[in-house]
């Protein structure tokens, strides 16, 4: 008896799967167990920027979470928020495949709102860039941060992503 067409596509041997493919296969638990701890790292630099503005009652400018206590000049650059917002839409994107059903659905909601997220990072850093900030701001300022302040609206993306 055959096996149905969608079991077909995986009788392939390992050793001839692509890095992607074995990604979303054999390697696929790992891979995720390692995109999830840089995923809750990134997290709780949030929640501990958002502990030191609310509970700690620190300036904003002044509250770059844990990092941003022994590097501060490397949390208020847009290079390495831009380069998270990327590591997350590949890694969102790579590690797709390797679900079906309700948890790809929602994986793939995930990968839309980390979309918006990376357009606007991308907006960010081309002000910082060209050196001219949008929408008369005195800072660089994405869309969504007209309406909510970037502490928030990260702490928000980065907590439903």
């Amino acid at each position: 008896m055959a096996a149905p067409a969608s079991t077909q596509q995986l009788v392939v041997p390992m050793g001839r799967l692509s890095v992607y493919d074995k990604l979303n296969t054999r390697w696929h638990k790992r891979a995720l167990q390692i995109f999830m701890a840089i995923v809750l790292a990134h997290w709780a630099e949030h929640l501990a920027q958002a502990w030191q503005i609310y509970v700690m009652g620190w300036p904003r400018p002044k509250a770059g979470g844990v990092l941003g206590l022994f590097y501060p000049w490397l949390v208020q650059s847009e290079v390495l928020h831009y380069g998270y917002a990327l590591v997350m839409l590949v890694g969102l994107w790579i590690l797709r495949k390797g679900f079906t059903g309700t948890s790809r659905k929602w994986w793939t909601i995930a990968l839309i709102i980390q979309f918006w997220h990376h357009i606007e990072h991308g907006l960010l850093i081309t002000q910082a860039t060209i050196h001219h900030n949008f929408f008369g701001s005195p800072v660089p300022v994405s869309i969504l941060q007209l309406v909510f302040s970037r502490v928030e609206l990260h702490l928000f993306y980065n907590t439903v992503v």
